[in-house]
């Protein structure tokens, strides 16, 4: 297990923080939670050094000890990938060192003795080593790789899609902790939802960082939460985290007030007979109580940012119409048939996988791309407020939110335009700061503070939420719910479409239409479509082989008949001997994995009714319930983990039958 004793790190001066102790257990996942600027990053940075793995910025500790199994082997996702000309697929199975390095050997086998290249064999073999391409090609389809780009050079490939082949390098790695800071930044919704049942099929232990709330209670059974330089691990995924919490801070506010009464009452007493010499013993005593008493924070308002959209000063309807448009590029055509009126009611949220068009239809909406065919129109008073990844880039490096905002505000007075970034929690220096020194979530609240200083009556948001963090997620949302315009949202936060919109759209096979559902159906539709498509491809490999093997037989196909003897009953008794002699070995692994589903349903059963008994979540008994909730997702992984072995055993059992029949 991993375990903090009393840590303290202390970077560029500032005390991060400090007395740090927790234990988090084997195959438990747990999310990293806090305001941006505590230490999540740094936290990684330092369990990575401590398990030697090589980084720029080294990483001690000031005070405490941290204790990691030494066998365990460590994944910290990169941030970066540097260009290469190795083809996509190799980059993503370098992830598995150890499989890499041994194919490595296995193709140069000259300078081996024969005794050597069998141990390599039978390593090879032991790592189930024939099978990694194929999880490789999983891994990448699961990301939304097309098969066409496996072969392609990590050159061709955009900052966005990079960061895709570092979490799938990532992902391949045999780790028994696997780090991943913001997995889910470059992701479209269809790779998240793939995501999170890769991580909870995970057998290992895991340590992420996230913004993405929804995605936090779907992978993660704790919370490793920074606040005022402490670290507290609560059990639970992040929404039981935020009613503990909430509860705590609750309880921390009467403490506080409490503690203030006493104070003031305190050095009252001392401030009135100090000087008196029949009380100065007794205002000696309170001064040294006051001395003692450690000082707890009063709950400040956890939220820095309060920003909302203004009132757009005019408005008509519709704002934007396509009707039987063709929408692509040249002369080619990505959709088609698209019809949509954009109102000042409207609030589309746009679903649809990766590569379906749902940027071309944005584009379109936006006037950036004319239709090929069918018209585009738009109202006089349209007023476009538009936010992507290209507008975060096109900001002037050089110039400081303050005079951004002074070219767009004309004449306003500085004191309103501060006050207006200070919602935006810019604030102090970080107002007269150029704005290529800024992260990339500062770079996102500034442009979007532009585009809300402007009055837009129709806002059109291409993932948002990138690079945004929990606290001003929350603040977008409340604010697009108070918006007064139409909204069109593509995200892949799910929490914000739930909030935000009330009709969805779905981009697919060239098409728009009404998507008839939630969000959380559309998860079911995007699994049963990966399903179709899965069984597309194969048929299609299929078809392939069937016309190359008749090709070849088909000038010999009755030679073959004739020269193919009848089986006797005793051939054909033989026959099945040596299929179930073959088949033994599969049918036992199935037998086992059988028996251990059903035992460990049956204490899982058991804890069940235990955790069900309400008393069990008294202050008191504490530690009993959590030993209760390890103990459980423990178990769970198990079950998980037997199960994947019994789908595996069960088709390849199916496979070496399908294979005697032949």
């Amino acid at each position: 297990m991993i375990e903090f004793n009393k840590v303290s790190i202390r970077r560029d001066g500032r005390v991060l923080f400090s007395e740090a102790t927790f234990q988090i257990h084997p195959g438990q996942k747990v999310g990293l939670t806090g305001n941006n600027g505590t230490g999540k990053s740094t936290l990684f940075g330092v369990l990575s050094t401590q398990m030697g793995e090589q980084s720029g910025d080294e990483l001690t500790l000031d005070a405490g000890s941290i204790s990691i199994p030494s066998s365990w082997e460590v994944a910290h996702m990169a941030q970066e990938v540097a260009g290469s000309s190795q083809p996509a697929i190799d980059y993503v199975l370098s992830g598995d060192k150890e499989w890499y390095q041994l194919n490595q050997q296995l193709m140069t086998l000259e300078s081996l003795s024969d005794n050597d290249i069998a141990h390599l064999h039978q390593r090879f073999d032991d790592i189930d080593g024939y099978r990694t391409p194929t999880r490789a090609a999983q891994v990448m389809a699961g990301l939304g790789f097309k098969t066409s780009q496996h072969q392609l050079p990590v050159t061709d490939f955009s900052g966005g899609w990079r960061m895709r082949l570092n979490l799938a390098k990532t992902l391949m790695s045999r780790a028994d902790l696997l780090l991943l800071d913001e997995p889910t930044n470059h992701l479209d919704l269809d790779a998240i939802l793939w995501l999170e049942e890769w991580i909870a099929k995970f057998d290992g232990t895991v340590l992420l960082i996230s913004h993405d709330q929804t995605f936090l209670d779907a992978t993660v059974g704790f919370i490793l939460h920074i606040e005022n330089q402490r670290l507290t691990l609560y059990s639970g995924n992040y929404s039981q985290f935020v009613r503990t919490r909430s509860e705590r801070l609750a309880q921390q506010q009467q403490a506080y007030e409490k503690q203030q009464q006493t104070r003031a009452h305190l050095e009252d007493f001392v401030r009135r007979f100090r000087a008196k010499a029949t009380k100065a013993k007794q205002a000696q005593s309170r001064l040294k109580q006051l001395e003692r008493m450690a000082d707890l924070s009063p709950v400040m308002a956890d939220n820095p940012f309060t920003f909302k959209f203004y009132e757009p000063s005019h408005m008509s309807s519709p704002l934007i119409s396509l009707k039987e448009a063709s929408i692509g590029y040249g002369d080619l055509p990505v959709l088609t048939q698209v019809s949509l009126q954009i109102t000042p009611d409207t609030r589309i949220g746009l679903l649809g996988m990766n590569g379906a068009g749902k940027s071309t239809l944005i584009k379109a909406l936006v006037g950036e791309l004319q239709p090929l065919s069918g018209s585009y129109k738009v109202s006089d008073t349209l007023h476009i407020g538009y936010f992507n990844q290209h507008q975060m880039d096109s900001l002037d490096p050089e110039a400081t939110p303050l005079l951004m905002l002074r070219r767009l505000a004309g004449k306003t007075s500085d004191a309103e335009l501060r006050s207006f970034l200070g919602s935006f929690d810019f604030r102090g220096d970080r107002i007269d700061t150029p704005s290529k020194l800024f992260s990339g979530g500062e770079r996102a609240r500034l442009t979007l503070a532009l585009i809300v200083w402007q009055r837009p009556n129709v806002l059109i948001l291409d993932e948002p939420t990138n690079h945004l963090d929990l606290q001003m997620r929350q603040a977008l949302t409340m604010a697009l719910q108070g918006f007064a315009g139409a909204v069109v949202l593509v995200s892949h936060d799910r929490e914000l479409i739930a909030n935000v919109c009330d009709e969805l759209y779905l981009v697919h096979d060239g098409k728009l239409q009404e998507f008839e559902g939630d969000v959380a159906d559309y998860g079911k539709w995007l699994s049963e479509q990966r399903k179709s498509d899965a069984k597309d491809e194969a048929e299609m490999v299929s078809t392939q082989d069937d016309q190359e093997s008749s090709l070849i037989v088909k000038n010999t196909s009755t030679v073959i008949s004739e020269s193919i003897p009848q089986l006797t009953k005793e051939e054909r008794r033989r026959l099945a001997a040596e299929q179930r002699q073959l088949t033994a070995p599969i049918r036992k692994r199935i037998e086992q994995a059988e028996k251990q589903l059903d035992k460990i349903t049956t204490v899982l059963t058991q804890l069940e009714e235990k955790l069900a008994d309400t008393g069990l979540y008294n202050e008191d008994r504490k530690d009993e319930l959590l030993k209760l909730l390890d103990e459980q997702a423990r178990l769970q992984q198990q079950e998980a983990h037997q199960e994947d072995l019994l789908l595996e055993s069960m088709t390849e059992l199916e496979q070496a039958e399908a294979g005697f029949s032949h």
